[in-house]
């Protein structure tokens, strides 16, 4: 499993940075202008005070674009060689059909553009919500855990829940608890297997629990201003928090870990084939992966010797450990879980594999 902030303690002081150095705005559409030069965008919001600056990042350009119909491809072509272009097409949209959005800065970047009905469910406040109930949970322990622009993330294990796929091969139940402030997915309570012999971690996405981030529209104003904690909010949100309590608390479900386990089991008997570099090109192409990807999951396949299924989704969980982008190496554990989900479930239902087979 990759790791990312060494510490749980580091992770919360970066958190609690954060904290002070965000601001978030409810801005008229009207009281925003877009300035680009040399690819670098600069969104400047009236809020009939003051004139603040940010930066867009590149996220933020991407919701823009989707909220004002603007295929993304021309949208960047604009963005590198025709800014004035690109300054024109979004002023324009956002004078003609006005509305109210939330703008999410930190560190003097947009790192969002969202609707004024998404509800923050802050990192700090979900750790701070958690981290007792971890604390009182029996035997688990954070072995993992980062906050990258995009999400946070802490995976979790319970020692005292194992169990052997073979004998000597243990494997461990946890979860993995993931959020993003700048509405790039709900909040999430995905169950994780890790096994001990390689360090590897999978997540089964299908058995997750999510929580999305929608609350109540704001008030009307024709400028923009700044959004801070109130006594309506702060209710929703222990009221909201509560119930995150209570999903991470019963995270670790017994009778859902002995199924994956049994999955594990019954991929070991699935054959992939005497082809591992065809099979790992086919897998490359159904689940998008990239060149080094690919390389790195033949790597692994190869050195494991094990060409059933188990082995395959070894090679793809241990090629997360080899990503520099904690993002994707996640991604690449919900891949692993989701291979095993479908190659199991094909062979029991429809006796075939989803990889090819020796001629």
């Amino acid at each position: 499993m990759k790791q990312g902030i060494k510490t749980i303690q580091n992770l919360y002081g970066e958190l609690e940075r954060q904290r002070e150095a965000r601001k978030d705005l409810i801005a008229d559409t009207r009281s925003i202008n877009i300035s680009s030069t040399n690819g670098v965008s600069m969104l400047s919001v009236s809020t009939g005070e003051d004139i603040l600056s940010y930066r867009v990042t590149d996220i933020a350009h991407r919701q823009i674009a989707d909220r004002l119909n603007i295929p993304y491809k021309y949208y960047e072509r604009m963005r590198l060689d025709y800014p004035a272009l690109l300054d024109k097409n979004v002023n324009g949209w956002l004078l003609k059909n006005p509305e109210r959005r939330m703008l999410r800065t930190l560190d003097g970047k947009l790192r969002a553009f969202l609707s004024d009905r998404y509800r923050r469910l802050d990192n700090l406040e979900l750790v701070d919500h958690v981290l007792p109930v971890i604390a009182e949970m029996k035997g688990c322990e954070i072995i993992s855990c980062d906050i990258t622009e995009t999400h946070l993330y802490l995976k979790v294990i319970n020692k005292t829940m194992k169990a052997e796929i073979v004998p000597g091969d243990v494997v461990q139940a946890g979860f993995v608890i993931s959020n993003s402030e700048i509405g790039l997915g709900a909040l999430k309570v995905e169950p994780l297997v890790y096994r001990l012999v390689c360090k590897n971690g999978m997540i089964s996405k299908d058995l997750a629990h999510k929580k999305y981030h929608t609350g109540k529209q704001v008030e009307d104003t024709d400028n923009a201003y700044e959004l801070y904690s109130d006594a309506t909010l702060a209710a929703d949100d222990k009221a909201y928090f509560m119930k995150v309590q209570d999903i991470v608390s019963t995270a670790v479900d017994e009778t859902k870990f002995n199924l994956t386990v049994n999955k594990m089991r019954t991929a070991m008997s699935i054959k992939t084939g005497d082809n591992p570099v065809q099979t790992v090109e086919v897998l490359g192409d159904r689940y998008v992966l990239n060149k080094l990807e690919r390389a790195s999951i033949l790597r692994h396949f190869i050195m494991g010797n094990d060409y059933s299924h188990f082995g395959l989704v070894n090679a793809v969980t241990r090629s997360s450990q080899d990503v520099a982008d904690y993002n994707r190496a996640t991604e690449l554990e919900r891949v692993g879980g989701t291979l095993l989900d479908e190659g199991v479930e094909a062979v029991s239902k429809r006796n075939i594999i989803l990889l090819p087979k020796s001629a």
